[in-house]
């Protein structure tokens, strides 16, 4: 629940469930090191599982997530990491959506897997709009 009087997260239109998922994913994504080598996939072992492959499945699957989610949650989740990122502040939540929703295309996913730091701008943004990010990443996680 979000901290003050008012729900800035009712101008959002996704949940912070959703949002607890993007994170804890891209959270894995950045902590992957680029890969030794990138060629035969097949004798991969568990030495490999902090590097960075072109086939990933969590960088697919992540970008899934985002693309299937509909516009209005997508233009949420940009304006939360922007407001994360700082280019908004969390009273300006209504500008940013605005723009976020002025510049949407179909290239969101891959937008915001191309930010670096994606995981703490989203957490940034969630706790300066008042709400619990361990409640967030609990939610997703199903706990």
């Amino acid at each position: 629940m979000p901290q003050s009087g008012n729900d800035p997260m009712a101008s959002l239109e996704i949940s912070p469930t959703k949002v607890g998922f993007v994170i804890l994913r891209a959270r894995e994504f950045d902590a992957k090191v680029g890969a030794w080598d990138d060629g035969d996939t097949s004798d991969r072992d568990a030495d490999s599982i902090l590097e960075d492959f072109k086939d990933d499945s969590t960088f697919a699957e992540l970008r899934e997530f985002i693309r299937d989610l509909n516009i209005d949650e997508q233009v949420s989740l940009v304006a939360l990491t922007w407001v994360g990122r700082g280019s908004f502040s969390a009273e300006e939540l209504d500008d940013a959506l605005e723009t976020a929703r002025a510049e949407h295309n179909k290239r969101t996913a891959e937008y915001l897997l191309g930010i670096p730091l994606l995981s703490d701008y989203l957490e940034e943004g969630l706790s300066a709009l008042g709400y619990s990010v361990e409640d967030a990443e609990d939610d997703a996680l199903g706990d």
